[in-house]
């Protein structure tokens, strides 16, 4: 048997096209073993490449502290090891490994390896999701996830949030005409050794972009007409990102949009592709790699593990100088990705929807700043349909969102207090109704339905047709041109109404709790949201992040350069803050997180930090004050 004919039947070889399995034979060595030989040490060997068990057996398994075996297992021929080493273990090899006599390998190189992982998402997602199913098992994971040492861990971190795209190696671009028939398309693809080619209009507009699962999914496996243009099977949106951009930004592009490719632009110049896969295993150490984890999860058992292993993740990144931003960007990262997974999981248990309809988040979740107190704060809002499908069309997507509801209470998220929940009638609606909605919430601009007009301006889409959320801000936008004077100065009440806790001297007010003596940092932050809200909402900016919100203001000129860093310091060091109580409160007491601070269990450059805080705050309220006393009522 050839080389070539052998690895066909071997596991994910077995997904390369013919030919380029028969140039990939080509490329392995072969290695023998007279005698048991440990051949890699766990944590310690650094893998030069894969092996491909030929004849013979492997040992697996890890030493614990007594250097006792555990999880021993014996791979027989047709058996790969060492992929999940180099992608997501730092190249060292996971498992100690022993050879037994008369073994024989086949052996691939990491480089081309590597090429071969980022050439094939099927091909790289095996090992991706053995990796998955194998983290399942409680002891595999434990020592799967023995930590580094913290020089390496911090090394990690620091190029993840340091490295710009343009630091990492992306390909050039490939592209072809509208009117490319599909077999020429695949043979470009084929002679650039490419799996996504962008297609562009002889006027140099980008109209979508192909891959190898577009081909197979869209013709292969339908039998479609290789000579049709190949702009019939053309996958879209196609998303950009700077080259300036930051890696970790481009995974959670990656993550949220769904894409697998990032078309690099540079100054309105479009300079190569990136892919997931690229990303992904450049990064194997970040704790972004766990959202694709996540994404592989296939049960609600699977998800509630997996949230339940969030606040150790923050806690390692709060102790390697990570930003709160950046932080809470990545617990929404999962919580979206757990959404969207329940979501389309009851999708396909009730039946496809009968309209468009998009489920977005509120409040904080809809601000991208979740902590570990997080409930749900979600609603519906589906296309209007015709008189007679209106009560079918209704009540489809509130048994939708019971289901839902009742998921994500399962895996951690529980029920909202408030009944802001899509499960809740008032809060799942047509499109025109949510439009009448917050008409009458700005126009009445009472104090209880300017709180509601609040909450939901926070919104943020994470499931369904994006153009439905793209009407309500249009209606949005053109409402917020007529006076709204009255809803202005409710919201301004707002912003002003909660007092940062400081005494007459300056110290921190603390109110009683139990026995302890404490104040609430989440109310000592929601000043700072309130009235970075309102500024955006009287400039009409439609960005829900607070960090995303004051950027825009300072370039609008609202605020200036000392006092968009006054405010964005301020707030994500109280965001830092509540996440690391949080954290320790689950991981350390094992108790369910709350928002409340004992200042004397701070340092005291905490203490002194926070009365600075708290002093910005009041002059920012100060602010708002004069500005509404003169403006709207002078």
């Amino acid at each position: 048997m050839t080389r070539a004919e052998f690895l066909k039947n071997v596991i994910p070889f077995n997904v390369l096209p013919e030919e380029v399995l028969r140039g990939v034979a080509d490329l392995f060595h072969e290695v023998r073993y007279v005698k048991d030989t440990v051949i890699y040490q766990q944590e310690v060997t650094k893998m030069k490449g894969i092996d491909v068990i030929v004849e013979g057996k492997y040992e697996a398994f890890f030493y614990d502290s007594s250097q006792a075996r555990r999880l021993e297992e014996h791979h027989e021929p047709g058996f790969c090891y060492g992929g999940v080493s180099v992608l997501l273990n730092r190249k060292r090899s996971l498992r100690t490994v022993i050879a037994k006599k008369g073994t024989v390998v086949y052996f691939l190189p990491r480089k081309d390896f590597r090429a071969l992982c980022n050439a094939y998402d099927e091909f790289f997602h095996h090992f991706t999701a053995d990796f998955g199913r194998r983290m399942l098992n409680e002891e595999f994971a434990h020592f799967a996830k023995k930590p580094t040492s913290f020089e390496e861990s911090y090394l990690a971190s620091e190029q993840l949030y340091s490295r710009r795209i343009e630091s990492i190696g992306y390909r050039d671009i490939v592209y072809c005409y509208p009117d490319t028939p599909i077999y020429k398309a695949a043979g470009i693809m084929a002679d650039n050794k490419t799996s996504c080619m962008i297609i562009r209009s002889h006027e140099g507009v980008v109209e979508g972009f192909v891959t190898d699962i577009t081909l197979r999914d869209k013709v292969i496996a339908r039998r479609g007409d290789v000579n049709a243009p190949v702009i019939e099977v053309v996958d879209n949106p196609v998303v950009t990102i700077s080259s300036q951009a930051f890696v970790y930004e481009a995974v959670l592009m990656m993550f949220s949009t769904k894409t697998k490719y990032l078309l690099v632009e540079d100054q309105g110049v479009y300079k190569g592709i990136i892919s997931r896969n690229r990303l992904l295993s450049e990064q194997a150490q970040s704790p972004l790699v766990y959202v694709q984890s996540v994404k592989l999860a296939v049960s609600v058992e699977e998800l509630r593990s997996k949230w339940q292993q969030v606040p150790q993740m923050i806690t390692q990144l709060l102790g390697r100088g990570v930003n709160a931003e950046i932080i809470n960007q990545i617990i929404s990262t999962i919580a979206d990705t757990i959404a969207q997974k329940v979501i389309e999981e009851v999708i396909k248990r009730v039946g496809e929807p009968p309209a468009k309809f998009v489920f977005m988040v509120l409040g904080s979740e809809g601000r991208k700043e979740q902590t570990l107190k997080t409930d749900q704060d979600n609603a519906i809002i589906y296309e209007d349909k015709a008189n007679e499908q209106r009560e079918l069309v209704r009540d489809y997507f509130l048994n939708f969102a019971k289901i839902v509801s009742e998921k994500l209470n399962y895996i951690g998220f529980s029920y909202c207090t408030g009944g802001f929940m899509a499960s809740n009638p008032n809060w799942t609606h047509s499109l025109s109704h949510w439009k009448r909605n917050y008409e009458s919430w700005m126009e009445e601009s009472l104090p209880e339905t300017v709180i509601k007009f609040s909450t939901f301006f926070d919104c943020r889409y994470i499931y369904g047709d994006k153009t439905i959320i793209s009407e309500l801000h249009q209606f949005l936008d053109e409402k917020l041109h007529e006076p709204m004077e009255k809803l202005f100065f409710h919201m301004a009440n707002n912003a002003v109404q909660y007092e940062p806790p400081l005494t007459f001297f300056k110290n921190i007010r603390t109110i009683t709790i139990g026995e302890q003596e404490v104040f609430d940092i989440k109310k000592a932050m929601t000043p700072i949201v309130d009235l970075v809200r309102l500024y955006c909402l009287r400039n009409r900016i439609f960005k829900t992040n607070t960090g995303e919100r004051l950027k825009a203001l300072k370039d609008i000129k609202v605020f200036s350069e000392s006092e968009f860093h006054e405010l964005n310091q301020s707030y994500y060091y109280l965001m830092a803050m509540r996440l690391k109580k949080q954290a320790s409160q689950i991981i350390h007491d094992k108790a369910l997180p709350e928002n409340y601070i004992d200042p004397n269990s701070l340092t005291k450059i905490e203490q002194v930090t926070l009365k600075e805080i708290f002093r910005t705050i009041e002059s920012f309220q100060s602010r708002l004050r004069r500005e509404y006393t003169s403006n709207l009522f002078g």
